[in-house]
C-alpha cells in the first residue's frame, strides 16, 4: 500500500469517526455544558471542566453510535443518512458497538469523577435517548417530547457538575433548552419531511406540514422565549439575569418568534429551513448571554 493510500485510509477512519459519534452535535452539547458549569461555578477548575468535555462527549458520541447501529436498515433509506459509516459498508455493526460501548463507560467513569450526580445524570440521558427515543421515532409523534429531555440535559449537566446539586437553577436551564427542543426539531421534520417519510420517521405532531403543526411550532416558540426570561425576575435563585440581557435576549427571542410566524403563513421547507438556523443561532447566543452577564456582574 502506497503512501497516499494510507493517508487516505486514515483520514477516511477518522471521518468515519466523526460521523458515527455526530461530531459536530456533539460538540455543540459539550458547549451547552459548558456554558452550564461556567454559570454554576464560583471558581473554574480547568481539570473539571476538561472531564465534562471529554465525559460529555464521550456520552453523546455513545448515544449517536447506538442510535446509528439501531437505525442502521432505515438509514439506507434516506438520503441524508445513506451515506453514512454503516449503512455504506465502511463500518461494522461490531466495530459501531465496541466504540459505542467504550464511550458509554468512559463517559459515566470520566463524569462520575466530577461527582456522582453528573454521572446519574448522563447516563439517564443516555437511556432515554437510545432505549426511548430512537424506538419511538417511528412510532409516534410523541418520541419528539421523550428526545427532548436528553437533549435538554447537557446545559443542567454543567451546573450539577459544577455544583453537586440539582435545584431550581439547573431546573431552569433544562426548562429553556427542553421548549427550545420542539420548534427545533419540528423545523428539520418539515423540511426534511421527504426524507424522514422514506425511512417512516414520525417528527411532526399532526404528522403533516400543515397548520396544526405550524401553530404548535409557534406555541413551543412562545414557551421558549418566556422560559428564557425567566431568571431576569430573580425567582430561580442563584441563576439570574440582568434586565439589560433581558432585553437583549428578548430583542433575540422576537427574532425567532418573527421565524416561526414565517413558518406558520408561508408552511413551505424554505421557511423551516430558516427558522431550525435561526433556532440554533438563539440558543448558542443564549447560553453566551447567559454566561457574559454572570461574569460582567462579577468584574463589576
Amino acid at each position: 500500500m502506497s503512501v497516499t493510500q494510507i493517508n487516505t485510509a486514515k483520514v477516511s477512519v477518522i471521518q468515519d469517526f466523526k460521523e458515527i459519534t455526530k461530531m459536530r452535535l456533539a460538540l455543540s452539547v459539550v458547549f451547552s455544558s459548558v456554558a452550564g458549569y461556567l454559570l454554576g461555578v464560583e471558581v473554574i477548575s480547568w481539570s473539571t471542566l476538561l472531564l465534562l468535555t471529554v465525559g460529555g462527549y464521550c456520552m453523546v458520541g455513545a448515544s449517536n453510535a447506538f442510535n446509528q447501529i439501531i437505525e442502521r436498515d432505515l438509514d439506507k433509506l434516506m438520503d441524508r443518512t445513506k451515506d453514512r459509516p454503516i449503512p455504506s459498508g465502511r463500518m461494522s455493526v461490531n466495530t459501531a458497538f465496541i466504540i459505542a460501548a467504550i464511550f458509554t463507560i468512559i463517559g459515566i467513569t470520566v463524569l462520575y469523577t466530577i461527582n456522582p450526580k453528573t454521572a446519574m445524570f448522563g447516563a439517564i440521558s443516555i437511556f432515554i435517548y437510545v432505549s426511548l427515543y430512537t424506538p419511538l421515532k417511528t412510532k409516534t409523534p410523541l418520541s419528539v417530547f421523550v428526545g427532548a429531555i436528553p437533549g435538554a440535559i447537557p446545559f443542567m449537566l454543567g451546573w450539577v457538575a459544577a455544583t453537586n446539586d440539582f435545584g431550581i437553577e439547573p431546573g431552569t436551564l433544562f426548562m429553556v433548552q427542553f421548549f427550545w427542543q420542539f420548534p427545533h426539531f419540528w423545523a428539520i421534520g418539515w423540511f426534511l419531511y421527504d426524507d424522514y417519510k422514506k425511512g417512516g420517521f414520525f417528527m411532526l405532531p399532526t404528522g403533516k406540514k400543515d397548520k396544526g403543526t405550524a401553530v404548535q411550532v409557534l406555541i413551543y416558540t412562545i414557551w421558549t422565549v418566556v422560559t428564557s426570561l425567566i431568571p431576569v425576575f430573580g425567582v430561580t435563585g442563584d441563576l439570574y439575569l440582568t434586565p439589560v440581557s433581558g432585553v437583549i435576549l428578548l430583542i433575540l427571542g422576537a427574532v425567532l418568534l418573527r421565524s416561526a410566524i414565517r413558518l406558520y403563513k408561508i408552511r413551505d421547507a424554505k421557511t423551516a429551513k430558516q427558522l431550525m438556523l435561526m433556532s440554533v443561532l438563539y440558543i448558542t447566543l443564549l447560553q453566551v448571554i447567559y454566561v457574559a452577564d454572570k461574569f460582567i456582574r462579577v468584574w463589576i
